[in-house]
């Protein structure tokens, strides 16, 4: 089966979405002792991350094109998405900063995808053997 350009609809809406966030005014972003408590900003990391990942994989996975070597290359594109963002962050959002755990939130995020994945393959690939 070939893929179909709309299939990455899910993907690039997540990507624009996620750009927006992570370009948003400093001051625009909820604070409050409670998310900071909980480091609610990696979390948000590791959630717009694995989103990513697995959106992207996605409709390699439903057409039966997804590989290993496949999530790994698109975990090392998104990791290096996340170093790009911060470096945008410290040098054209306002009031934003380079965080280096926010990278480690975006590295966890992409293996999350990863896993979730693999997970679907596992799922889908046991419904379609024989019995």
């Amino acid at each position: 089966m070939k893929i179909k350009p709309i299939q990455f609809i899910p993907a690039l809406t997540w990507f624009i979405i996620a750009n927006i966030l992570f370009l948003l005014p400093g001051d625009d972003l909820p604070s409050n002792e409670f998310l900071e408590k909980i480091h609610f900003d990696k979390w948000v990391h590791i959630g717009l991350f694995a989103g990513l990942t697995f959106l992207t994989a996605l409709p390699f996975i439903l057409n039966q094109q997804c590989s290993k070597k496949l999530l790994i290359k698109i975990i090392i594109a998104f990791t290096i998405y996340g170093v790009f963002i911060e470096f945008l962050q410290k040098y054209i959002a306002y009031d934003r900063s380079f965080d280096v755990t926010d990278m480690i939130a975006d590295a966890t995020g992409c293996v999350v995808g990863f896993y979730m994945s693999l997970l679907l393959i596992q799922r889908l690939t046991k419904k379609n053997k024989p019995l």
